[in-house]
């Protein structure tokens, strides 16, 4: 059971649930992007330091998208930048390019090999956007 205080005068309970839900998400991405890079402005120069901004921003970006359409229904969804980093993106792979097709090879070892592979399917079967 979940439970708010809140001084706001109007609105319904699913409508206040909705807005504190939101805040809370939005909280988290904070954190994300902060584990992420952003904790720090590790560069001399504010120019330099704009561009790590807009680094771990998009990185910040990329790895949301990525939880969202390829671990849908999975625990990575919502699995932190950290246990991220440890479990997916630093599996051991080799990709190639042979004959126009490109292939990934991951180590048969790998404790989330087949949810790495289940997300890439995942994003190779959505649709193309023209």
């Amino acid at each position: 059971m979940t439970a708010f205080a809140t001084n706001t005068k109007r609105g319904q309970l699913p409508d206040l649930e909705l807005r504190h839900r939101r805040r809370a998400r939005c909280e988290d991405r904070i954190r994300n992007t902060k584990d992420s890079g952003l904790k720090s402005l590790p560069l001399k120069h504010f120019t330099q330091n704009q561009v790590w901004v807009a680094v771990v921003q998009l990185a910040t970006e990329l790895t949301a998208w990525m939880q969202m359409l390829a671990f849908a229904g999975s625990p990575a969804r919502t699995w932190e930048p950290k246990k991220l980093r440890h479990r997916l993106f630093s599996i051991a792979a080799r990709i190639g390019r042979k004959a126009r097709r490109t292939w990934l090879r991951l180590s048969a070892h790998a404790p989330h090999r087949d949810l790495l592979l289940d997300g890439l399917a995942r994003l190779r079967n959505l649709p193309q956007l023209t």
